[in-house]
């Protein structure tokens, strides 16, 4: 098993949908993150509507400073995706810690997987337990 990284002093992490800054985080997505951008705010908040939500917040001011948004069943599958940190607080592990809250709040309900796909942090997530699919050629997507 791999250790969950550790928040960083003064942050907090929560799943309460009401906290979700849907503005900021459709800012952050739509400008600013290659697999969203350009993504209307209508279709982001009908995401965060049909999805388990977490968010990272300055334990003070209560501002977001990261989000991170998983699509399940809670039975037998997830995807991770839109994982996302604020550049100000990038480097303290604050997605590090965020992806494993993730990982260990759905350890308990007994998924056969959670899968993401990443361009560019195969690295970071790897540090977490993830590794590339076993059988990729098994795997298929319907594109729109």
């Amino acid at each position: 098993m791999t250790d969950t990284p550790s928040l960083a002093e003064g942050y907090e992490i929560s799943v309460d949908p009401a906290r979700i800054d849907r503005e900021r985080v459709h800012r952050w997505l739509s400008t600013d993150a290659y697999w969203a951008l350009g993504r209307a705010r209508e279709k982001q908040d009908r995401a965060i509507d049909g999805s388990l939500n977490f968010g990272v917040y300055e334990s003070i001011s209560w501002d977001q400073v990261a989000y991170a948004r998983i699509i399940t069943d809670r039975a037998t599958f997830a995807w991770l995706c839109d994982v996302y940190v604020d550049p100000s607080v990038r480097g303290k592990g604050i997605g590090s810690a965020l992806v494993g809250e993730v990982r260990e709040y759905l350890r308990p309900h007994g998924l056969r997987r959670i899968l993401l796909a990443t361009h560019d942090a195969h690295g970071v997530y790897a540090k977490l337990g993830f590794a590339p699919l076993e059988n990729p050629d098994q795997w298929m997507a319907l594109y729109f």
